[in-house]
């Protein structure tokens, strides 16, 4: 198995002219003071050579040793321990976090694709750090200057992890019927009592504390509270003390990720601090949660870059068969790159991995403006951000599964055994479709809430700023600008039909959901696909510029339809789906 080689070329490319990072960081001074774009392009070139050097070798053995709880302990497979410690020393688990705290202070739209150069390394191993920050992101939003000073600098260090405690065996994604009880101590503390079950990075033994955040009920209160609650005791002057009632029932036997510790939680009368107000745990909880959103999607784009490597090098080597239209001698073969169809399936991993890394950086950088902007801008990041995150977290996991798939197919018999590598990756990457709310909850969020939640005014201000990006463009093709502009115009006016009817017809957004979001997703990628094609156009690498031609053209030709087909499902209403009887299922 060739190592992994991060797609650097591409997300600078994205990075720099795209996007135009420069500009968007001149105009935040506080992320402007912490980096530019040389610092950033070094940053990008240390992280990939960590994933490659460090992170990727660990991945199979990961997979095959996988964690192990004995004793009470939660043990991690061979060589997690040195590399998770010459990761944190690198300051990359703190990446983003506040440096006045001990955090890099770096931009999510850079963090976007240092995260995705480590989960196309080891999916397992990057989520450790990744829920880690993911809490010190929640703390250090809505916890008291107390609690932030005690814990974040050591949660940025990466001497202490963080893990999102949220799930029970009897509430699911339906969190009002949890049953986690948290009792006041006279000293302004909590006694927390229950059970958390999938609970990922829950124990192991990468760092010296693990630091949960607990959902958790009041007495008499139907409402959720969220509590700051340490596996060990932490004193005055930040020094551990006794073991606080934290433990694990169990770890989870799962189809993958066998090297990441999901775990049953057991707190009894541990010690827990409020975060944010009472009752209002989770809105506190989705600062968490919305990162993770986002997180888990760039699993599934870490994942299709990983499974198109692997895939298109194997398609190189592999030799089997004759190019269509040339006389077979019996003899000589060709590599099966000549064959179209597998042609066709690595175009389509291709295309769609390049698309959705454009996804994860414009996600990031409306992050980054929705955070350290202000006024209008600041605004109207924070409603893009809304937007974007359900599709970033569905669309990229969705597309992830379906990479890692059809790279399995270009493997043939050899896809299906181990030693090739790419089964381990279909098996890591199915949970980022299930896990951090599924996808079809994602969806009916993005429809739901923030496409028809405010009357359809954010869709519509994001589509007209991409038809106006698109008409100013010179160098596409016009048939194919055409395309993706009528398309834009067709979502706004679908999501306004269901926007006048679901009142009047309820499972509507629930039933038409999935396909809309689909749908805005295989429409967003066009856009993206001539808009990379079209700035390509004037870089002086000719061959850089060509391909994006090549994969434009592609994309536009084969895989955009996808967006009217879906959009047709979306217009066929609700009724044909809720009209059967129960009783026939």
């Amino acid at each position: 198995m060739n190592p992994y080689q991060a797609p650097l070329a591409e997300m600078k490319f994205l990075l720099d002219k795209v996007f135009d990072a420069p500009q968007t960081w001149a105009s935040l001074p506080k992320i402007a003071e912490n980096v530019d774009l040389d610092t950033a392009v070094a940053i990008m070139d240390e992280a990939a050579k960590i994933c490659r050097e460090l992170i990727h070798p660990i991945n199979r053995n990961g997979d095959e040793q996988g964690v192990v709880y004995q004793d009470a302990k939660v043990i991690t497979p061979d060589g997690f321990q040195d590399v998770y410690r010459q990761y944190a020393e690198g300051g990359w688990v703190g990446f983003c976090g506040d440096p006045d705290l001990g955090g890099m202070g770096m931009p999510k739209m850079l963090g976007v694709l240092v995260d995705e150069m480590a989960y196309s390394a080891c999916n397992a191993f990057t989520l450790y750090g990744s829920l880690t920050a993911g809490a010190a992101l929640c703390i250090h939003a809505h916890a008291s200057e107390a609690l932030k000073n005690t814990y974040l600098p050591m949660m940025y260090s990466g001497q202490w992890s963080g893990a999102m405690d949220m799930t029970e065996p009897q509430a699911g994604s339906d969190l009002r019927n949890i049953r986690t009880k948290a009792i006041p101590n006279n000293d302004g503390s909590y006694r927390i009592s229950g059970s958390k079950i999938f609970i990922t990075g829950g124990d192991h033994d990468l760092t010296e504390n693990v630091i949960h955040l607990v959902l958790a009920k009041l007495p008499d209160s139907n409402a959720i509270s969220l509590f700051l609650v340490p596996k060990i005791k932490v004193g005055d002057n930040g020094n551990l003390g006794e073991l606080n009632g934290v433990s694990v029932g169990s770890i989870e036997h799962k189809m993958g990720l066998n090297a990441s510790s999901t775990c049953v939680m057991n707190y009894d009368g541990a010690e827990g601090y409020l975060i944010g107000e009472p009752d209002r745990g989770l809105v506190c909880m989705f600062t968490m949660m919305n990162y993770e959103r986002l997180a888990i999607g760039i699993q599934g784009l870490g994942t299709s870059q990983a499974a198109y490597q692997m895939a298109a090098d194997y398609a190189k080597e592999r030799v089997q068969g004759t190019a269509a239209g040339s006389s077979p001698s019996g003899v000589n073969s060709d590599p099966i790159l000549v064959h179209g169809d597998v042609r066709r399936m690595l175009l389509n991993v291709r295309v769609l991995t390049d698309a959705g890394r454009a996804l994860s950086v414009l996600t990031g950088q409306q992050l980054d403006i929705a955070k350290y902007g202000e006024g209008d801008a600041q605004a109207k990041a924070r409603r893009y951000v809304g937007l974007l995150t359900p599709v970033a977290k569905a669309f990229l996991s969705d597309r992830g599964l379906d990479a890692a798939v059809t790279a399995q197919q270009v493997f043939g018999g050899h896809g299906y055994i181990r030693e090739t590598g790419i089964e381990q990756l279909v098996r890591d990457t199915r949970i980022a479709q299930i896990y951090e709310g599924t996808n079809g909850i994602q969806a009916i969020d993005f429809l739901g809430r923030k496409v028809t939640g405010d009357n359809v005014a954010a869709l519509t201000e994001f589509v007209d700023e991409c038809v106006e990006k698109l008409m100013s463009l010179t160098q596409v093709n016009e048939n194919h600008r055409a395309s993706v502009v009528t398309l834009l115009g067709d979502l706004v006016s679908i999501a306004e039909h269901i926007n006048s009817n679901k009142t009047t017809s309820p499972a509507l957004v629930n039933a038409s959901a999935v396909d809309f979001l689909d749908a805005f997703g295989y429409v967003l990628y066009g856009y993206f696909w001539l808009l990379m094609s079209d700035i390509a156009s004037g870089e002086a690498d000719v061959e850089f510029a060509e391909q994006k031609r090549y994969f434009s053209d592609f994309y536009i030709t084969k895989m955009l339809p996808k967006a009217r087909y879906h959009l047709s499902l979306v217009d066929a209403g609700d009724s044909v789906v809720m009209n059967i009887p129960e009783a026939l299922f």
